[in-house]
């Protein structure tokens, strides 16, 4: 396909006051000329709602929001909701990003996995389905976030696609792997053209608070100390936000094609990317890089004692110690593999935390 086709298009995202969704919207009201951008999402509070409006709100103060920019609250989990805005707008492309993320918290709550990240998926795979109803053309491309965790325990690194996922290692795994194994079927059956996005431990301005630099980074301010997992000896392959967006949209205008095997049977439209750095880093590497940036930019003072704020604690229910993107398809078919040095990324994390929480 040519690298236009997101002209005039309107786009769903789902998740779209999370972290990756929101950068997306930014990213497509900015640089794609779509038609509409209708974002969704629950504004649930997992985690302080006041990042979720803040990142709603720069969406709808950008110049380019006019006219074209349309959020909804509401729940994937719904049905109806979700059948009547795809009946609506008429959806060309569509990216769910609406999960329950976190590994941990799937082992306290496991409830809202299964709610958002199964049944949700479920009713934005079924949207999809019946947008085909009556000839009509329907979507063109349903790209869906999977995760890096769906490769469990596997030992062999780095982690490519073409390795087994069949040994989760928390409920949250479980439905990230669920999603890319519903995603083939309905593939197969109603030639949807699927396109699934392991993501690798993404991180910037803005993020999720409940992952380690921004947690750390909370404690640390306040404090108390940080918990660092299996004594330090942990890897993890941390991608910048802007890298992902970016592989995201390339993705986006690009859905598999449909054809037919020997069989005369549509061969499922359907593939699965690594979207990683491709460099994993070392955690107590990665805390004493934070450290420095968030002195840098005066978050922290410069006599901070670190190591008194400091424990290493064994490995957590859930956890994997090395995580490590094998990007090669991703640079074949793209022409794109993330690249932006962790040093760099955390400089614009720490600047924006400065200003955020002044």
């Amino acid at each position: 396909m040519k690298t236009d086709e997101l002209t005039n298009k309107t786009v769903l995202v789902t998740g779209a006051a999370g972290f990756i969704g929101a950068n997306l919207c930014r990213s497509l009201l900015k640089n794609e000329n779509c038609k509409l951008v209708v974002g969704l999402d629950s504004l649930n509070d997992y985690y302080d709602p006041k990042i979720k409006e803040y990142r709603l709100s720069l969406i709808e103060n950008s110049t380019q929001a006019a006219g074209k920019w349309k959020f909804i609250k509401g729940n994937i989990a719904d049905k109806s909701l979700i059948d009547g805005l795809f009946a609506e707008y008429k959806f060309d492309v569509v990216v769910n990003l609406a999960a329950q993320a976190g590994v941990r918290y799937s082992i306290t709550a496991p409830d809202v996995y299964i709610e958002s990240n199964v049944i949700g998926f479920y009713n934005i795979l079924e949207a999809c389905r019946h947008s085909y109803d009556g000839n009509a053309k329907g979507v063109e491309h349903l790209v869906y976030a999977s995760s890096s965790s769906v490769y469990g325990g596997n030992e062999k690194i780095p982690y490519s696609t073409d390795d087994k996922t069949d040994s989760p290692l928390s409920l949250y795994a479980a439905t990230k792997k669920s999603n890319e194994l519903f995603a083939h079927a309905y593939a197969k059956l109603y030639n949807i053209p699927c396109t699934g996005l392991r993501f690798f431990t993404v991180y910037g301005e803005a993020g999720r608070p409940d992952m380690a630099y921004f947690g750390f980074t909370n404690k640390l301010v306040n404090g108390e100390k940080i918990k660092i997992f299996n004594y330090g000896n942990c890897k993890r392959d941390f991608t910048y936000v802007a890298d992902v967006v970016e592989g995201i949209t390339r993705v986006m205008k690009c859905p598999p094609e449909r054809k037919n095997g020997v069989d005369g049977l549509p061969v499922p439209p359907c593939k699965v990317y690594n979207i990683g750095n491709n460099h994993p880093e070392n955690l107590l590497e990665f805390v004493g890089i934070l450290q420095e940036e968030l002195v840098r930019a005066g978050v922290l003072p410069k006599d901070y004692d670190f190591d008194a704020h400091k424990e290493l604690v064994p490995m957590q229910a859930g956890d994997v110690p090395v995580t490590y993107a094998d990007v090669t398809p991703l640079e074949r078919d793209f022409g794109f593999r993330p690249s932006t040095p962790l040093r760099d990324g955390l400089r614009k994390f720490a600047t924006w935390y400065k200003e955020f929480y002044k």
